[in-house]
């Protein structure tokens, strides 16, 4: 009765099993490539997050308020969705990848209060660039839970494995007074 789940999630989860996608990467690799898709996914989370706001000001200035993005200007060239995509695609093909939006050409646009088409249009491409970063988000979240399997399987098959994964100590050299 010891060895029977606590809920019944625990009696629908899959154990993962190695994938041949993945034999080429060293433990190592593995757990780069992981941490290579988490920091690209909050990048991608990031720009999502100021696609957002750049179209909440397109609204403001749809219904008359001067707004400008000025003051996310800066913030919003810190970090570059395009940067982290091309080491990503080098572990595995893209095919589940999907294209991502100009951001730098779509940032350059400005709301203009009073110009309703220019306005609609941007809101429109802005949504569309959320909704392909979403995409996106979603393919890396994909790949993350593929890597997160693979590399629990290979725990499964040689659980000592876990082990390297530790911090290692460094002695500490003791200085003695004479």
């Amino acid at each position: 009765m010891a060895n029977r789940p606590t809920t019944d999630a625990g009696r629908f989860r899959t154990v993962p099993e190695r994938s041949p996608d993945f034999a080429h990467l060293s433990l190592d690799g593995l757990r780069s490539y992981r941490q290579a898709l988490t920091a690209e996914e909050c990048r991608v989370s990031y720009w999502r997050r100021i696609i957002q706001a750049r179209l909440d000001l397109v609204r403001v200035a749809e219904v008359g308020t001067v707004a400008t993005a000025d003051n996310l200007r800066g913030v919003f060239a810190e970090a570059r969705v395009d940067t982290g995509r091309r080491a990503l695609l080098t572990v595995l093909p893209m095919e589940d990848i999907p294209p991502l939006p100009d951001l730098a050409a779509l940032w350059a646009r400005e709301p203009l209060v009073g110009a309703d088409s220019t306005n609609k249009a941007l809101a429109h491409d802005l949504s569309k660039a959320e909704a392909q970063l979403s995409a996106y988000r979603t393919a890396l979240h994909k790949r993350l839970s593929s890597a997160t399997g693979e590399l629990i399987a290979r725990y499964r098959e040689q659980p000592e494995l876990c082990l390297s994964a530790l911090p290692t100590q460094r002695p500490v050299a003791r200085v003695v007074n004479g």
